[in-house]
């Protein structure tokens, strides 16, 4: 199984240099459809429901101090299965073109994380889990 770190590697590969916002939802968004297209989980790290959308926290303590990032040395792409790289390259397809904050936006219209953080104002901060199941629920029935 991979890690969040060598999807956002691959990620990074396949996309260049895109900022640090853009990286964390494309790596959600890659869980997510993994968990749909393939019935198994892609990474285990968590996905949390923060304040501009889905967020790793365990990728975000590497970005922490940066807008962009250019490349990953946390990660390594080639320890990817090829269905895990299949599922990326859909993912990059689909949403790598679309601004971060569109992507941003769209994750907030979604019930995974907008059900992840009722009860919550919207600035607020939370670590609240995204869950594997709400993201399998919902993405799978689309």
């Amino acid at each position: 199984m991979a890690t969040a770190h060598d999807v956002a590697a691959y990620v990074l590969q396949k996309q260049g240099q895109i900022s640090a916002m853009k990286l964390q939802k494309l790596v959600y968004y890659s869980q997510a459809w993994h968990l749909v297209w393939d019935d198994e989980v892609l990474f285990d790290e968590r996905v949390e429901a923060w304040a501009n959308g889905p967020v790793v926290r365990d990728l975000y303590a590497r970005h922490r101090t940066k807008f962009s990032v250019r490349t990953w040395p946390w990660g390594d792409p080639n320890a990817l299965a090829n269905s895990e790289r299949e599922t990326i390259d859909a993912v990059l397809r689909f949403y790598g073109d679309k601004p971060a904050h569109w992507l941003s936006e769209l994750t907030h219209s979604e019930p995974p994380w907008a059900d992840a953080r009722k009860g919550l104002s919207p600035g607020d901060r939370s670590s609240r889990e995204i869950t594997q199941a709400a993201m399998a629920e919902y993405y799978g029935s689309l």
